[in-house]
């Protein structure tokens, strides 16, 4: 992008109901600008990248016959992972990134920086990449895991004088979310393992509203049998979600050469085509009556 054009594009401003707000500090953090920045700064990398390890004696780039050093490159806005072949392949690798982003004023984070074996395995955007008797396993990774927990615990702290209803309520869109983007990895294992934790605080919780009274009272009281299901924390309103419930869904890639304004109808057929993935759930039982 020309440096002008950009340079007037990050000090535009916003309207939000007929009004102008302009813009007087940097980007905010987490704000949609960030992202698309980075793609701005970082476009180009591949090709770099691919006049280094790939490209053929006439210059010409070709991937597909002359990738020996098994470079590929994956970018999501500024984080972005690079394979090689071997150590010494990936430490050029470096190399080459810090010669491109120089000239941009950019450089790499020497603490996001690692260069490790696939067996010994990384973290990439909430998932641990490892191979696993030469397979590879994408899952959720032990700090993804750990931040859901986190939040799911606070709220249930805050939840000591809140009804069923309304816990069920706040509960159910953090579930949701975590599981909705965790399904398209191995997940299965850690759906269940977070469904128990998640049934032991809620057992706390009901302890501690009903000191004086027995288990069997409280798990009647806020556990359900449903349809073949024992032991459903619900109400007659709504039933807590439960990350298993959530299928496993490997993901589909779109067709990097197709154009979203040339090519309408695949991604017309695209949109349908996610709609119904997403629907792919196995439904909660309905509440009791």
């Amino acid at each position: 992008m020309n440096k002008k054009i950009l340079k007037e594009f990050l000090k535009s401003g916003y309207v939000e109901d007929y009004h102008l707000f302009p813009t007087e500090k940097g980007t905010p953090q987490g704000g949609t600008i960030s992202p698309i920045i980075a793609n701005v700064a970082l476009n180009g990398l591949e090709t770099a990248l691919g006049e280094k390890f790939y490209a053929r004696k006439d210059g010409t780039i070709d991937k597909k016959h002359r990738n020996k050093y098994k470079i590929n490159y994956v970018r999501f806005a500024d984080d972005f992972v690079i394979t090689a072949d071997s150590p010494e392949t990936a430490y050029e690798v470096i190399e080459v990134v810090k010669t491109f982003l120089e000239p941009r004023g950019l450089k790499l984070s020497e603490e996001k920086t690692l260069v490790t074996n696939i067996f010994e395995g990384f973290s990439f955007l909430g998932w641990n990449f490892r191979k696993y008797n030469g397979k590879l396993l994408p899952k959720p990774s032990k700090e993804s895991q750990q931040e859901a927990v986190r939040k799911i615990s606070d709220v249930i702290h805050k939840a000591k004088a809140w009804d069923q209803d309304r816990l069920i309520r706040i509960l159910n869109p953090i579930i949701r979310g975590w599981a909705q983007y965790h399904n398209h990895a191995v997940s299965s294992d850690v759906f269940s393992k977070l469904d128990n934790i998640i049934y032991n605080m809620l057992v706390r919780w009901a302890k501690r509203r009903h000191p004086e009274k027995g288990v069997n009272w409280i798990m009647k009281k806020y556990w359900h049998k449903v349809e073949d299901r024992n032991y459903v924390f619900c109400t007659k309103i709504q039933t807590l979600e439960r990350f298993s419930n959530y299928r496993i869904v490997r993901q589909r890639l779109a067709k990097l050469a197709k154009n979203p304004y040339i090519d309408k109808e695949y991604f017309e057929h695209w949109k349908v085509m996610e709609y119904y993935r997403k629907k792919r759930i196995t439904k909660s039982s309905s509440v009791p009556n």
